[in-house]
This record gives C-alpha cells, structure tokens and sequence, in this order.
C-alpha cells in the first residue's frame, strides 16, 4: 500500500485539504497503474516557525 506524505505550512481549508487528497492520489494511481483505494496520503500541517529555507526560518 503506497503512502505519500505531505508537510506544509497551516492555511488550506477542510475543502482544500480534500482536493489536495483527491488530486494527489488520482495523479499516483494514473502514474502506477496502482488501485486509487489503495493509496494513502498525509497532510501534516507544519507551524511556519518550523520550516527554513534557505538557512532562514519562515516564522
């Protein structure tokens, strides 16, 4: 069973949140020929004080 794991920053709706989940998994399923029930995915909001890019922090 593929899991897909996504960190990000806080700030997507509950329907956006959903789209993400859909869209992504639609797109591995059309990618691997994999049974869309089959694929799991994870939204894992992230506080912006925990990111950096760059060696710089985002919050």
């Amino acid at each position: 069973m593929p899991l897909i794991q996504i960190s990000q920053t806080p700030g997507l709706s509950t329907a956006q949140k959903r789209a993400v989940i859909e869209g992504v998994t639609r797109a591995y399923a059309d990618a691997t020929g994999k049974d869309p029930a089959k694929v799991w995915v994870t939204l894992t909001d992230v506080p912006r004080e925990n990111w950096g890019v760059g060696g710089e922090p985002l919050g």
